[in-house]
Parts: structure tokens; sequence; C-alpha cells
């Protein structure tokens, strides 16, 4: 196995910045509500802070199997660190695990790439581009990186992502580490049995959840290219389609602004924009639909499991749902926190990363 690597450096043309401003100013507004955050968007915000802080950090783009990878890859100065693979999603980005970095190069060797589709990574749009494919690119990025074991970390697409990792090559895997379990994951019931009400209870909030805030999962599924063409025109209705996530899967009764960093949140909206990746990012969707996480009788995942249950949005699976598909080892019901962990509280992020990987590797 070879790949062709190189080092890689953020460095946007001025010219896309300055497209970006006067779409921005050009917007024909239909309600306030946006009005005061585009306004700083065009105004105060600095993309190129954004450059800096990513360009501090070692990055690459590598070539496996006729895609291209960009991923950080920040080396711990412990010998003993780990190495961990951590997976973004939708509407997110490499840009989330920012803040958790030097929380966790303490203890571990850290692997961050950016999904294809997204980001600096290939924007592949045809058939085939799913959970299942990448998570066989992870294990060869992995392994190139000189890693036969590490630990897999994910949340929403990253989720799926690390699960197929576990399925697929549990060989290579220490411990999956999850906060989030994927939304079309069913384990297999033995003839006969039935759910417990507990877990019936939880799936119906899932239900529920996705009847009142799902339509977006519908839309992507179904016509991803006739949304991408309005949002990729138009920087208002991209960060409004964006942040309408960030809102409806964070704590309802608090503000976004006082969950995230405003500028955090362009930073993510920018990145969107300035690599035209809204359309080959939400095209991973359908991708994903035609390969549900259903289990056969003999499906289940062996790796060690550890769940970070965090309190938004409502609906999750009941523990003892996931454990009929996982070896769950680890379970933390987290104090507060949302579906964007690594973004909106970092340091419980690492902690519980920490706590799971020590439960791991302390002697029996």
């Amino acid at each position: 196995m070879y790949m062709k690597t190189s080092s890689f450096r953020v460095d946007i043309d001025q010219s896309v910045l300055d497209d970006l401003k006067s779409r921005i100013l050009a917007t024909r507004w239909l309600h306030e509500d946006l009005k005061e955050l585009a306004d700083h968007w065009a105004g105060d915000f600095d993309w190129r802070k954004t450059e800096a802080a990513i360009n501090a950090y070692p990055q690459f783009i590598t070539e496996i199997d006729g895609y291209k990878i960009h991923y950080l890859h920040i080396k711990s100065g412990s010998a003993a660190a780990l190495p961990v693979i951590i997976s973004h999603g939708w509407p997110g980005s490499f840009l989330e695990m920012l803040r958790v970095i030097p929380l966790l190069t303490t203890d571990f060797n850290l692997v961050i790439p950016s999904l294809l589709g997204f980001g600096f990574s290939d924007k592949p749009k045809g058939p085939g581009v799913n959970a299942t494919l990448m998570a066989g690119l992870w294990v060869k990025l992995m392994r190139e990186l000189g890693y036969e074991e590490f630990i897999a970390q994910g949340g929403d697409f990253g989720a799926m992502i690390s699960t197929r990792m576990a399925m697929n090559y549990p060989e290579h895997l220490l411990g999956l580490h999850l906060n989030y379990i994927p939304f079309s994951y069913q384990p297999y019931l033995p003839p006969g049995e039935e759910l417990t009400a507990a877990e019936k209870e939880a799936q119906q909030q899932i239900t529920e959840f996705f009847k009142a805030e799902g339509a977006y999962a519908q839309v992507h599924t179904t016509k991803p290219k006739v949304l991408s063409y309005g949002l990729n025109d138009s920087p208002a209705g991209l960060c409004a389609w964006l942040l309408e996530i960030f809102r409806s899967f964070s704590d309802p009764s608090r503000p976004l602004e006082e969950l995230f960093n405003r500028d955090e949140l362009l930073a993510n909206v920018t990145l969107y924009w300035v690599t035209q990746t809204i359309y080959s990012s939400i095209h991973l969707y359908g991708e994903i639909a035609k390969e549900p996480f259903r289990f056969g009788k003999d499906d289940f995942i062996h790796v060690p499991v550890g769940i970070a249950h965090y309190k938004y949005p409502v609906g999750f699976p009941a523990r003892t749902y996931v454990e009929r598909g996982y070896n769950v080892r680890y379970w933390h019901d987290m104090p507060k926190g949302g579906h964007f962990a690594a973004m909106e509280q970092p340091e419980l992020f690492a902690a519980d990363l920490k706590a799971f990987v020590k439960l791991l590797t302390s002697p029996a």
C-alpha cells in the first residue's frame, strides 16, 4: 500500500472572500432574524484568523484508491499516546475539532480527516461514496501512517463511518467511541422477542423528533441538486440552512450564540462556501440511505464501545437497545451539550474520550 501525500495549507484567494462579502451585502432579506449575524459576517468576521488556526496544525492531502483526502495529523509528545481518528458529520466539518485538539494531544496522536465531499477532500458526486467506502479508506490511511491499531471516534456521519470500521475491520480497532447512534440502526431481534417498553419509548421519541425536525434530511436524500443550486449561490441561504441544524440539534432553551462562538459558526459556513461543497456533502445522504444499519442475526460490534449520550436533541436510543448490537463497555449520560459536542462542549468531549480509553487500557 502506498499513498501519494503532500503537506497542505489553507490559503483562500482574496477574490473569493471579496465575492462572498459582496453577495452577503446584496442579500434580498425576507426576514431580519439573520441580518445581524450576516452584517457581522460581511464586516468584522475574519476568515484569515480561521486559516491561521487551521494552519497551526500539520495537515496533508493524500490520495488513496483514487480519492484525495484532506486530514490533520497531530502527534503527541508522549511515547504512550494512542492513535485516534475522529470523524465529523453534516453540517459540520473538521473545524468542529479545533477546540479539542489541545485537550487531547497529551494522550493521543490525532488524525482528523475531512469526509469525502467535505472541506478540502475530493468532491465525488457519483454512486458508491458512502460510510462503508470511507471506513475502508480511513483504515488504509491509519495503517499508512503507521497505526495498525487505533481508536475510532465519531458523531453523525462520523458515527456511521466509525461503526463500519468496527464492523468490517475489527482487528484494527482498539475501541469505538460514539456520541451518536445511526438513525437507521435496527438491532437483530430473535423470533418472538419484542422491544422493552423503555426501548419503544426511546424509539418513539426519536421518531417524533425527526418528524418535527427531519425534513431537511428527506430533501437531501431525494433532491440534493435542486436544493444546492440556491445554497451554492446565496451565502445567506447557505448560512440559514446550516445554522438551522445547529439550532434544532442543540439545547432549545438557550440562544444559539450562547452555545457556540458565532465566529466559529461562521467559519464553518465559510468553509462550505469557499470549497463549494454543499452539494457534494448532502449528496452523501442518498448514498448512506442505500446501506441502512439493519443488523442480521450474526451482526454485532464486538469491538469495545463507549457511548457519550449528550442531552440534545431529545431522542436517543435506550442503552439496552444499543447493547443489542454493540459491545457497550462504557456509557455516560452527559450533563449538558448536544449533537455538536466537540464544538459546544470541548472539555466534556475530551474528558469523556479519555475516560473511555482509560477504561480500555486499565488492568482488569
